[in-house]
């Protein structure tokens, strides 16, 4: 029996949940090199929030369930990190619409909804040293190795590479966008928390694909 959208769907923003639960402090503490240090508690108190509500939510197909989990996270995540993951969640449901089942490329779409979302509400792209720096290579790398015909599993683990990889390339350059950005130069030379966050969320949906699809 396949696993449907939806199923699939909740057990991804689970992980995507659990990844910022457990890096909570990991994730404020790179924040607090440049920024305020207050992504990693933010977005941990947004994910409880989603948690305890987690069983409320209307799961009438997967963009109905997104847009729900983005008003939650909106609400609890502060500042204009809150903003933009809870854009992300909200484009991403939009474009999803009111399917039941979700084929590759309208997951492509999805993503691609999110990243204009962010772009948008952060003011940001590629090259700001934001989390987009991880997240676009990432969705182009998965869309790449989907259209050349690898399994879900081979493309979620090269975007997970991808992501990584982005991760260390982009270490070196000065920050243009959030808090970081007021310290200028001394922003050289240190992860940026976002870019890292989608990079370990990358490696944990790919490493927990099998139990995402086939509990």
């Amino acid at each position: 029996m396949t696993t449907s959208s939806l199923a699939i769907t909740e057990r991804v923003v689970r992980t995507i949940s659990d990844v910022a639960l457990e890096n909570e402090f990991y994730f404020a503490e790179l924040d607090g090199v440049c920024g305020d240090g207050d992504f990693g508690l933010s977005l941990a108190n947004g994910c409880r929030k989603l948690m305890e509500e987690w069983d409320t939510l209307d799961r009438s197909n997967p963009g109905t369930f997104l847009k729900k989990v983005s008003m939650i996270i909106t609400s609890r995540v502060g500042g204009v990190s809150g903003a933009i993951w809870g854009t992300g969640f909200m484009r991403a449901g939009f474009a999803a619409g009111d399917k039941v089942e979700l084929t590759a490329d309208d997951v492509i779409a999805m993503l691609r909804a999110a990243e204009e979302g962010m772009k948008k509400r952060g003011q940001s792209d590629l090259g700001d040293k934001t989390l987009l720096d991880a997240y676009i290579p990432a969705v182009d790398e998965l869309e790449r190795v989907l259209k050349e015909g690898g399994t879900t599993q081979e493309a979620l683990n090269a975007a997970a590479v991808k992501a990584r990889e982005q991760t260390e390339a982009i270490k070196p350059w000065i920050a243009k966008r959030g808090r970081a950005a007021y310290t200028g130069e001394r922003s050289c030379d240190t992860y940026d928390a976002g870019s890292i966050a989608i990079a370990v969320m990358a490696e944990k949906i790919a490493e927990s694909w099998g139990d995402i699809t086939n509990p």
